[in-house]
């Protein structure tokens, strides 16, 4: 089994992932003495210290910098959201030996999406209030989770959680304003990387329009998953789906191994 490597948002770290580690195992896409390595972007969490460059592709050579410091095995399985999602894609188009399989979550990618699709306008004036309040970990994270979780159980304990995560590690306003403009300058090639391809995408995704997914898929004739209620942070909202559907993807590749390649079909599944 190929090594999972996990890329987080902007400005979000690896363990912004939460509940999501315990679901790849339950879910069999980690097996018995594997691990999945979580890598964080630069100027996030581990990497807080550190400068965020101005590009996407800058990032994506410092994370496979990272990853070969890990030993992980190559190829590598790649599951990536948001800015981790492009860094993912230039990872997969400029070095496509390196990476089996890709999952790319509610990510937003030129030439596929327009600027209102990558980031809804109803979404500006919580950006803005995000911004203004980026010193107060409490104000700040709260706005951030009713803006990217729709599942609200959690909301006492995820603002604890990752209150303190933002005085300790958190990213300074300088880098979170580079990964925005990276991610913003961001241009993917228009052919489809190499590997297998799943694009999932949540309806309710307040921040990014899933549009933006369903255009990549149908332009790279890739996989695609939509969830009917989850936010931006789909890992976050429902873990057990994502891994639960990522698990039925590589099922099916297997079985039609040698008969047609995964990403000639579309799927457009539902949520539980």
């Amino acid at each position: 089994m190929s090594q999972w490597i996990l890329l987080r948002g902007l400005t979000r770290e690896a363990r912004h992932w939460g509940a999501f580690e315990a679901a790849l195992g339950a879910h069999g896409l980690v097996g018995a003495g594997e691990r999945a390595v979580y890598i964080d972007l630069p100027g996030n969490g581990a990497e807080h210290a550190q400068a965020t460059p101005h590009s996407v592709f800058a990032m994506m050579d410092l994370v496979r910098a990272r990853v070969a410091a890990t030993n992980a095995r190559l190829p590598c399985r790649v599951i990536a959201m948001s800015l981790g999602a492009m860094v993912a894609t230039a990872w997969a188009q400029r070095h496509p030996g390196e990476i089996e399989r890709l999952v790319l979550i509610n990510t937003s990618i030129r030439p596929f999406a327009r600027l209102h699709e990558r980031l809804r306008p109803a979404s500006w004036p919580t950006l803005v209030h995000i911004a203004m309040d980026w010193s107060r970990p409490e104000r700040c994270e709260a706005s951030i989770h009713r803006l990217t979780c729709n599942r609200g159980n959690t909301f006492d304990a995820d603002i604890a959680q990752w209150s303190q995560l933002r005085r300790t590690h958190g990213a300074s306003a300088a880098n979170a304003l580079r990964q925005l403009t990276a991610a913003a300058r961001f241009r993917a090639a228009r052919d489809a990387p190499a590997c297998p391809v799943l694009l999932l995408a949540s309806a309710a995704d307040r921040l990014v329009d899933p549009t933006c997914s369903v255009r990549v898929a149908k332009q790279w004739r890739a996989s695609h998953a939509v969830h009917p209620w989850a936010g931006h942070d789909l890992p976050h909202d429902d873990a057990d789906w994502t891994c639960r559907t990522i698990a039925a993807w590589l099922d099916e590749h297997r079985t039609k191994s040698g008969a047609c390649d995964t990403r000639t079909t579309q799927h457009y599944l539902s949520g539980t």
